[in-house]
């Protein structure tokens, strides 16, 4: 077989082919929606528009710990938002997240309407408005914030680089798949070292780092993305495991990663959620199939 010619890029980008892979056909080099649809808007003060990705399940696990903190004024609607579909690109949703990725929350407690659209940014809104998950004595809290900060630039070496050249991309490139491996083993030995010393990644408290983190890098220690446990020799990282198991027993993580949740065993699938109750219908209809 002939050796395919290295690829040369071209003075000038231009967009004249689809980029092939898995999520293709929501991969486009410009922004704005492609069409108009209004947000539904339910009767609780903040509205999440999500897919339960792992960028979902840190907000509807935020949401689901402040309800279990006590804090009745962070009941919610959770609608979602099919980005297979295009749902991202409606004009209700550019108008909360202009850059058209979930989720986008719409806090509407006060007179106005507030958007808060990227996932870290949501989490420091929700802590910073209940006053929880988030250590106000300034050493904890910069050390919370630092590792909150480490996932938003850490992750899309592991999911947009490692995921995608690894599990979805249409040709396999050896140089592509070794560097991002290389960078995630790294970020996990990063965070097994932190996690040999501190039983949270902010210290004693769990905290929106732990929030923003698990849903990620736990995920993966368990072989539950990409399918490459084995590959990255997950099982290494023993502080990391612990870690992951130890979040997972809390009742309300358990509730929040199954909200929007829309692929997957039927049975942890809740595509919305706008009641308490919500979840005690799932587990009736669970029972029930059972």
């Amino acid at each position: 077989m002939p050796k395919k010619p290295a690829y040369t890029p071209p003075k000038v980008w231009t967009w004249d082919k689809e980029s092939g892979g898995r999520f293709a056909n929501i991969n486009r080099p410009i922004a704005g929606p492609t069409h108009d649809k209004d947000l539904p808007i339910g009767r609780h003060p903040l509205q999440l528009y999500s897919l339960a990705t792992p960028n979902g399940v840190k907000v509807t696990v935020m949401l689901e710990e402040l309800l279990a903190a006590g804090h009745a004024g962070a009941e919610y609607d959770a609608w979602l938002i099919k980005i297979s579909d295009g749902d991202q690109f409606g004009s209700g949703f550019v108008a909360a997240n202009p850059n058209s990725k979930i989720p986008a929350l719409v806090d509407r407690s006060g007179p106005t309407p507030i958007r808060v659209f990227e996932s870290g940014a949501i989490l420091m809104h929700l802590a910073e408005k209940f006053g929880a998950f988030l250590p106000t004595e300034p050493a904890a809290r910069a050390e919370c914030l630092s590792w909150l900060f480490w996932q938003m630039g850490a992750t899309p070496y592991l999911g947009g680089g490692f995921g995608h050249f690894y599990a979805y991309a249409p040709t396999k490139i050896e140089y592509a798949i070794d560097r991002f491996a290389m960078e995630v083993k790294r970020q996990l030995d990063v965070l097994d070292r932190r996690l040999a010393e501190s039983k949270f990644l902010a210290g004693d408290a769990y905290t929106i780092a732990d929030m923003a983190v698990w849903p990620w890098y736990g995920a993966l220690v368990k072989g539950l993305v990409y399918e490459a446990g084995e590959f990255l020799s997950v099982q290494d990282y023993k502080h990391v495991q612990r870690w992951t198991d130890q979040i997972a027993t809390r009742p309300a993580v358990q509730r929040g990663r199954i909200v929007n949740r829309a692929f997957g065993d039927p049975s942890s699938q809740l595509w919305e959620r706008h009641e308490a109750s919500d979840f005690e219908m799932k587990t009736a209809d669970k029972l029930a199939m059972e």
